[in-house]
């Protein structure tokens, strides 16, 4: 396992639009979606990964939370399934249902929305306007495998609440740090 910081993509990029399949529902789920929301949280993850496994708790808190503040959450893995099985859909389906995802968790076969979002490790946060511009990117909080800092998503949260409150979010942000994505 080699530590991965994520790539600080320039804020007030854009998010690339994608159209996958919710590999819970078997629902298309598109970026930008018809629904205008107040922002949305995209997040690369997958099911192997010690850092992710670590954070899930604390993503399901903050997705319950701001779900009716109009804050949408996607979960994306675009890790290669022929080196890393445990990857594979049908264990992301186990994954979802075990963690009673809110949102969609999507399989990013040909690795396309990972590339387009620049993404490098799991876990690793986007944090969009209702313009879709980026106001965040970088760590749920500080919190790592065996670091005994707290696991409290205070970064992501903080982002969000500004969003909401109309406050500008800070542009100190930190990356986050994972597994690398396992590209083909």
């Amino acid at each position: 396992m080699s530590l991965t910081p994520s790539n600080m993509v320039p804020l007030g990029t854009r998010a690339p639009f994608f159209k996958i399949k919710d590999v819970v529902s078997g629902q298309l789920t598109t970026l930008p979606d018809e629904k205008m929301v107040v922002g949305v949280v995209v997040m690369f993850i997958c099911n192997h990964c010690p850092y992710v496994k670590h954070v899930l708790p604390e993503i399901v808190r903050i997705s319950e939370q701001y779900r009716s503040k109009d804050i949408d959450f996607i979960a994306i893995s675009s890790n290669d399934i022929e080196g890393y099985p445990a990857d594979n859909p049908d264990e992301m389906v186990k994954l979802a249902r075990k963690w009673n995802f809110s949102f969609p968790y999507l399989f990013d076969e040909t690795q396309e929305v990972a590339k387009a979002y620049d993404a490098a490790c799991t876990p690793d946060f986007y944090v969009y306007n209702s313009d879709l511009s980026l106001v965040y990117r970088g760590q749920l909080d500080d919190s790592r495998p065996g670091n005994e800092q707290p696991l409290d998503g205070k970064d992501l949260r903080k982002a969000i609440e500004d969003m909401l409150n109309k406050v500008p979010v800070s542009e100190a942000q930190l990356p986050s740090q994972g597994c690398n994505i396992k590209w083909k």
